[in-house]
């Protein structure tokens, strides 16, 4: 084995160990001093049940069916079946998950009450649904405490 060819193999192993931390939510990224910074994703345990659900919902099956026969092209497949509407998870219509993917951003710790639009425009950057902004603003018209946040924020008729 030449020179070459073990070099070859040391990089099959080093793309096996790498695809490895990926599918373990770390990202490696080249740095200007040329280093490598490794971090880890976080992501919501609601990310692998939405991807697990995808087929039990009738509506994104066919569209599923839709993108595979190519009469779709507006969203895309991945390579694990996986459906997405411009890099955004489709979220299936079953066990609540809309719901619940709602109500963990309306609860963040790091932004409580922010209200629907707010909330809107965090879930729209990674999550994709039909009817979701009316979905978000109805869940948040439900909140008391976010009734009471916007009301405090308006100003009186008639005061600038």
């Amino acid at each position: 084995m030449g020179v070459l060819d073990h070099l070859a193999v040391q990089r099959r192993a080093l793309g096996q160990e790498i695809l490895k931390l990926a599918n373990d939510g770390i990202r490696l990224d080249e740095i200007k001093e040329g280093g490598i910074t490794a971090y880890a994703l976080a992501q919501s345990s609601l990310v692998e049940h939405v991807k697990d659900k995808q087929d039990e919902d009738l509506y994104l099956v066919k569209l599923k069916e839709g993108v595979r026969n190519k009469e779709i092209t507006a969203l895309t497949l991945g390579s694990d079946g996986v459906l997405k509407f411009n890099d955004r998870l489709c979220v299936p219509d079953v066990d609540g998950l809309r719901r619940a993917i709602i109500e963990e951003a309306h609860r963040s710790r790091y932004s409580i009450h922010p209200g629907a639009t707010k909330i809107y425009l965090n879930l729209k950057e990674m999550y994709w649904w039909k009817g979701m902004k009316k979905q978000v603003v109805d869940h948040m018209a439900k909140c008391l405490n976010c009734q009471q946040v916007k009301a405090e924020h308006q100003s009186p008729s008639g005061l600038a």
